[in-house]
């Protein structure tokens, strides 16, 4: 379907201190976009400043922060905003029965209320404007569940119905809501998954504890490079460009192989299979 084009080209990009969201940032300024990138840390905001841009805090846990950085982002832009990209999350790892109360809320706080919160603020002044695009970042883990990342999962199938009913809601308002399903990235997201684990898990489980400290200790040393199979963040921002500047903007753009078998098993392989194929990967209990 045909959707006006963003005719002022002012862009926020959440999660830019590294990874996806920092590509997407450079990218989108290297193609002309005015982009307001967001970060939570003071070291992450300073390295933002000088690539010359001109960054926002925000946390998206924190609802006040939260409305603090739309007002001061419509500030920015002069009240005409293009598009926002939801882009910034992490990743609560653990089995289902280490996960408490506290680490559910807390990661559905992040990949899916904050930017649901956020991207809200901005859709009266693109109503007004008749035009504005909303893509918002989800994971081939938003389709298909693996063990030990069943929190994360949660958070991305739960931005992927809201942003496909949020689509069809906005049909006639020359908004479009988008969604990019990424697969293995290489990026500081697994390493930072792992120092969260080390923090979360670590001591509290009386089944897992040797696989999580194991596991962890495999993920901080890792150093992944791109393969067949993972691809750099730039390939994201690469799909993120076309959901922005598309005259006819797909409902989901799928990046790496895995993305895309992950989801054709999301539709057409039998839960038993699903299930024996998860099993394989599980730890001796």
């Amino acid at each position: 379907m045909k959707r006006p084009l963003v005719q002022t080209k002012n862009v926020l990009v959440t999660g830019c201190s590294s990874g996806i969201g920092l590509a997407t940032a450079r990218l989108l300024r290297e193609r002309g976009w005015n982009v307001v990138p967001t970060a939570r840390k003071d070291d992450d905001l300073a390295k933002l400043r000088g690539e010359g841009f001109t960054p926002v805090r925000l946390d998206l846990g924190d609802e006040q922060s939260t409305t603090d950085a739309a007002a001061e982002t419509m500030k920015i832009f002069g009240g005409v905003i293009g598009a926002v990209v939801n882009n910034a999350g992490y990743g609560q790892a653990g089995a289902a029965e280490d996960l408490t109360r506290q680490m559910l809320e807390q990661q559905v706080s992040v990949n899916f209320i904050g930017p649901h919160d956020l991207a809200t603020r901005f859709i009266p002044a693109m109503r007004k404007q008749g035009w504005g695009r909303i893509v918002n970042v989800s994971s081939v883990l938003g389709k298909i569940v693996i063990p030990f990342n069943g929190a994360y999962s949660a958070s991305k199938f739960a931005m992927e119905a809201l942003s496909d009913a949020m689509r069809v809601e906005l049909w006639n308002t020359g908004i479009a809501v988008i969604l990019v399903e990424p697969g293995p990235i290489v990026s500081e997201f697994r390493h930072n998954a792992a120092e969260r684990a080390q923090t979360t898990l670590l001591g509290k489980s009386k089944t897992y504890e040797t696989y999580y400290s194991g596991e962890i200790q495999r993920r901080i040393r890792q150093q992944k490079k791109p393969d067949t199979f993972t691809r750099p963040p730039e390939a994201v921002a690469e799909k993120i460009l076309s959901a922005l500047e598309s005259p006819s903007p797909k409902r989901r753009y799928r990046v790496t192989i895995p993305a895309y078998l992950g989801t054709w098993a999301a539709r057409f392989a039998p839960d038993w299979l699903l299930d024996w194929a998860n099993t394989r990967k599980l730890p001796d209990a």
